[in-house]
């Protein structure tokens, strides 16, 4: 299994993280216990944010239902749980939309750990996952409210290009090559 990890140091203003933050990014079954409750976790931010409340754990049930993951396994995909500190706050995956396109999907850092490098170490975890399964590009589409999955994209190289999918709420669409 490979391991990613990624020893940042960077100001940090919230007090709860110290200043060199660590983080460790393995893949890991989209099944298990720390990927369950971290794409729960996803959900309910990005489904609250988008109607503007708190959801509810049946709402949380119905979009894992309406959205699954399960083809985020090799060899279609991959998956990604990012600890720091040894706790799990962070995680996304990755499909193959074609031999050579890889898309990125529920990618999420808990807002206790946002600015510590989470996101950063992330990417670097699934753009390798992705060139591990053959891909040449890396795809991703995001809503216009999800400002910072926006700006983390933008910093890490990813441009905006024109709709390859027509998903509900898909308003933005980023590719980054990895070759």
């Amino acid at each position: 299994m490979n391991t990613y990890s990624n020893q940042l140091s960077e100001h940090v203003d919230d007090h709860h993280h110290p200043a060199t933050a660590s983080w460790t990014v393995t893949p890991e079954p989209v099944t298990s216990r720390d990927a369950t409750l971290l794409r729960r976790a996803y959900y309910a931010e990005v489904a609250g944010r988008y109607w503007k409340r708190q959801v509810t754990q049946a709402e949380i049930d119905q979009g894992l239902l309406d959205f699954p993951d399960d083809d985020l396994v090799p060899p279609t995909g991959a998956f990604v749980v990012g600890r720091r500190g040894g706790e799990p706050l962070a995680c996304g995956g990755l499909r193959l939309l074609d031999p050579v396109t890889a898309e990125l999907t529920k990618v999420y850092v808990d807002r206790r750990a946002r600015g510590t490098g989470g996101g950063a170490a992330l990417l670097e975890a699934l753009e390798a996952q992705g060139r591990a399964l053959g891909a040449e590009r890396v795809r991703l589409d995001t809503r216009t409210d999800l400002v910072e999955a926006r700006a983390l994209y933008a910093r890490h190289g990813y441009r905006e290009i024109p709709a390859y999918s027509s998903g509900p709420y898909a308003q933005h669409w980023f590719e980054k090559r990895l070759a």
